[in-house]
């Protein structure tokens, strides 16, 4: 490998990892600051005691503060270039995560309506019902691709029946009774505030939430719909495999970008 694909792969590792690199040079910046400015002021207070016990009769004559600063003022520079670098990496880390939270945004958005326009295809062209048979083999290749192990099974108190939810790949005990009276009230809320995020349904189901289950939802223009599929689970066990009939939306309240 050449030295010209080293500092290639360096550069794409370092604008990969720009962020969390930004971030700790905000924090170290922070406490450089910190430490620069006590330094700088301890110094202060030392030259001007010097300065007061030599001129002690000329300082009530002259401008107390104007001196002082005319004589600490370069003390103060390292601590000044390290804030400025500090308050760069903060806003620099920001805009990029900004930048790339707007970037997955617009991906999310165009995947939504690349699947919804090949489901309308797909039903077009073989129909609700082999569509629906489609649906449900893609819902056991998915069960059988992520064998379900009793260890990370979330329970609840909605039930026994184990279920897998095809948004988190999360295994979770409920029950239909429980699924479909989250689905009602996941919807009712929608009717009465205009729009529910997809949190407000794993909270319904016991399930803990996500970061991104916070960014998307559903409104009155799309509201919540369940799919199940009844599929096996690696080790033989029945499933019930849930997923979203209408993809939950980024921008599903008044308060999304």
């Amino acid at each position: 490998m050449t030295l010209i694909s080293h500092f290639k792969q360096l550069e794409k590792l370092t604008i990969d990892n720009s962020p969390v690199i930004l971030t700790a040079v905000g924090v170290v910046g922070t406490v450089g600051t910190a430490y620069l400015t006590g330094k700088a002021t301890f110094k202060a207070a030392e030259l001007l005691r010097a300065e007061e016990s030599h001129h002690t009769k000329e300082w009530g004559v002259r401008h107390p503060t104007d001196e002082a600063v005319k004589l600490v003022w370069k003390l103060y520079i390292p601590p000044a270039v390290a804030g400025a670098a500090t308050i760069a990496a903060i806003i620099g880390a920001n805009h990029i995560h900004g930048r790339r939270a707007a970037g997955l945004a617009a991906a999310y958005s165009l995947s939504e309506r690349a699947f919804s326009e090949y489901k309308e295809k797909v039903i077009e062209r073989l129909g609700d019902k082999k569509e629906r048979e489609v649906r449900d083999e893609v819902a056991q290749d998915r069960v059988r691709n992520n064998p379900v192990n009793d260890n990370t099974v979330l329970i609840t108190d909605n039930g026994e029946v184990l279920c897998y939810d095809h948004f988190t790949g999360r295994y979770f005990k409920s029950s239909m009774e429980a699924l479909k009276r989250a689905e009602n009230e996941v919807n009712h809320l929608i009717l009465n505030q205009g729009y529910a995020s997809v949190s407000d349904l794993y909270e319904l189901l016991g399930l803990p939430i996500t970061s991104f289950s916070d960014e998307v939802g559903w409104n009155t223009d799309k509201m919540l719909s369940l799919v199940f599929s009844t599929v096996l689970s690696q080790d033989g066990r029945p499933c019930i495999s849930i997923d979203f009939d209408l993809h939950p939306n980024r921008k599903f309240s008044h308060f999304a970008e």
